[in-house]
């Protein structure tokens, strides 16, 4: 009979990695960070001119994105990047405005918040299958009250990191602030969301490994959770004398 081997426990760098895989990758969080800083600068140091910022931060969206093909990443997360700043940067070209170079951003933040919370309110969390695709069993957290609520808690903080986002950047930038929408955006970003993905490593982990614990321990047929059902010896019928069908064994 073989042991089952023990399923792999969930690191906070694996759960932060499966959580940033689906919003453009770990690397991306940081990366995306360097067109909003260089447009901030450039805006502000040549007094809120528009377009050199504009054409500066596009500069700084290809460069990483070549980086990013460097370093081996997906071609999707590289273009989704890239198009992001693209995207951004002709909105505020096209306006006239500065501040219109974070709707972008805003109107994403917006669009996982909803996300989140929708998982949540109909009992499937987001973070419960991110944990369990780490962990190498996708839905067995789910069949465990305890894992479920604590899943359901982590989702209920990421919803609430990108509506504190939002809620931050909405107000300045009615007010045309862009100097504090760059800074903000770039305070709320990546160390933010690391922040967020340590404490739902915090939640998910202790019920994680319970949820395999449970899965590993042994049925009362010495079997590990096989499913098997042992052969029952066999027993002499009602009408056969016991010392007989002993006998008849012995032949």
């Amino acid at each position: 009979m073989s042991e089952k081997e023990p399923k792999p426990s969930v690191s906070s760098a694996e759960m932060s990695q499966a959580l940033a895989s689906g919003i453009g990758g770990s690397r991306g969080l940081i990366d995306s960070s360097l067109p909003t800083a260089i447009f901030l600068v450039v805006y502000l140091v040549t007094g809120s001119q528009l377009m050199p910022a504009v054409w500066a931060a596009v500069a700084g969206g290809l460069l990483v994105a070549v980086l990013r093909k460097i370093r081996g990443e997906p071609l999707q997360q590289v273009f989704a990047g890239l198009i992001g700043v693209g995207i951004a940067a002709f909105l505020a070209a096209r306006t006239g405005k500065a501040e219109d170079f974070f709707l972008p951003g805003i109107l994403i933040n917006l669009a996982y918040a909803a996300g989140f919370a929708v998982s949540a309110l109909i009992r499937r969390p987001l973070v419960g299958y991110a944990a369990g695709a780490v962990s190498g069993d996708l839905t067995s957290w789910y069949r465990d009250p305890a894992a479920r609520r604590a899943a359901t808690l982590a989702t209920w903080l990421w919803a609430g990191m990108f509506t504190f986002r939002v809620m931050v950047q909405v107000p300045l930038y009615f007010a045309g602030a862009v100097g504090a929408l760059g800074i903000t955006k770039i305070v709320l970003g990546w160390p933010l969301f690391l922040l967020v993905a340590y404490l739902s490593y915090r939640l998910m982990a202790p019920v994680l490994r319970t949820v395999a614990e449970a899965s590993d321990e042994p049925t009362p047929d010495g079997d590990s959770g096989s499913g098997q059902i042992a052969a029952e010896p066999d027993r002499p019928g009602p009408d056969v004398d016991p010392e007989t069908a002993e006998g008849d064994r012995s032949l």
